[in-house]
């Protein structure tokens, strides 16, 4: 009990020096352009592939599993939708780049404390949390919102290349069942959700990379434990996220 304690205490204490006033601003915005590259724009090309078969299984199981002569034929479409809008686009595929990003972060900055280079920046006189944690969480909580758009719009058109070219139902029952009763407020709730999910994958990670003691298996151990901590933390704020914004 007592070392989660300590744990949270820690990445309290880390966050503060993160969010302390940065000495040069030009010097921050250079890190977070790179960051907006390194953690946002390199993962358009996974989430595209994913939310693309994802949203033409979606498709087929709905088809298969829930097709009756009492049922709309449309309702495939909806249903594909609304788990697109409410779940896959924000909270599974921010899953999906904890894995990525955040092992990434992790043993970026672990590898950094190893070698002793966060050492020379402090030395250096430089807020070394700051610097290289700050511009991580806004480059990704910056990029978050068009990965999800990029999600829903490859797992629709991984819905209709389904519809198209494997034959099992009509395109426009599908399309008509897409735009059934859309709710706006979904895609700003997927949007809202992502932000946070965003912000526990960068912070999380970059702390457990921060804090490495040790060697090079010590990194590893840091972005396996980044992974698995940030993974828990999406899945428990999904709960109450969900609960505060749809209940």
């Amino acid at each position: 009990m007592i070392r989660p304690i300590s744990i949270l205490g820690k990445y309290v204490i880390l966050m503060g020096r993160v969010f302390s006033r940065p000495e040069r601003i030009r010097m921050y915005f250079k890190q977070y352009v790179n960051e907006l590259f390194q953690l946002g724009i390199n993962s358009i090309g996974i989430v595209l592939l994913i939310s693309f078969f994802i949203g033409a299984v979606i498709c087929i199981q709905i088809k298969l599993n829930i097709e009756s002569p009492w049922m709309p034929r449309f309702v495939v479409g909806y249903t594909t939708r609304e788990i697109l809008l409410l779940e896959f686009s924000s909270a599974i595929m921010c899953l999906i780049l904890a894995g990525k990003v955040g092992s990434n972060i992790a043993s970026e900055i672990g590898t950094m404390r190893v070698t002793q280079q966060i050492d020379a920046l402090e030395i250096m006189g430089i807020n070394s949390a700051s610097y290289l944690i700050l511009p991580k969480i806004l480059g990704l909580m910056t990029m978050i919102p068009f990965l999800v758009i990029f999600s829903i719009f490859a797992g629709i058109v991984g819905a209709f290349c389904t519809a198209w070219f494997a034959g099992i139902m009509n395109a426009t029952d599908l399309e008509y069942g897409l735009q059934y009763c859309f709710i706006e407020w979904y895609i700003w709730c997927s949007f809202i959700k992502s932000l946070f999910f965003a912000f526990i994958i960068a912070s999380v990670s970059a702390y457990f990379g921060y804090t490495v003691e040790g060697g090079s298996i010590s990194v590893g151990k840091a972005s396996t434990n980044a992974v698995v901590s940030s993974s828990v933390l999406i899945l428990f704020s999904d709960l109450i996220l969900t609960q505060l914004l749809m209940g």
